[in-house]
């Protein structure tokens, strides 16, 4: 019974390195978005900044699940330093063209770690990452739905306000 408590963490070394990782990556990704959400306000897109606010809290919350998983393993989660944010952007397509680029991103990070996951023989973790990568198919498909709004509609006259008022009712209903 001792030498149990000697363990200090069932997570390998490896996956509890890849999951501090990717924790960093979703505090990145919540900086980001908070970032866009006071661009777009700056623009008076308020709805853009209101499903950026949105958006931060979602990546902020994956972050914390990240982190507590690390912490109910065993192992030692560690709290991110988040650097280089941009507080201004291109355009406003170009915000939704990099919040895409983000998404499909972490959707690799998460394969990889499914996959490193597998070889490592660690299906607890591999099993608690599935949640995430079914999260990804819809980040990355409201992204896509929402691009779609600027080839549609056009971001000329009023069609960035058009495309704002639009973006509210881009859903993903999993079927």
């Amino acid at each position: 019974m001792k030498d149990l408590l000697k363990l200090k963490s069932s997570l390998a070394e490896e996956i509890e390195n890849i999951l501090n990782a990717q924790v960093k990556i979703e505090a990145h990704s919540s900086a980001l978005y908070l970032a866009m959400s006071a661009w777009c306000d700056d623009q008076g897109l308020d709805n853009s900044s209101k499903f950026f606010a949105k958006q931060s809290d979602e990546e902020r919350e994956h972050m914390l699940k990240l982190f507590n998983y690390i912490n109910d393993r065993g192992g030692r989660a560690i709290s991110p330093e988040i650097t280089n944010i941009p507080v201004d952007f291109e355009s406003f397509r170009g915000v939704f063209e990099q919040t895409l680029e983000q998404e499909m991103f972490v959707t690799e990070q998460f394969n990889n770690m499914a996959d490193k996951c597998m070889k490592a023989k660690d299906y607890v973790t591999f099993n608690f990452l599935q949640w995430f990568l079914a999260e990804q198919v819809e980040e990355e498909y409201v992204a896509r739905r929402i691009l779609e709004l600027f080839d549609v509609i056009g971001e000329e006259g009023t069609g960035r306000w058009e495309i704002d008022k639009h973006l509210v009712k881009v859903a993903y209903d999993g079927e």
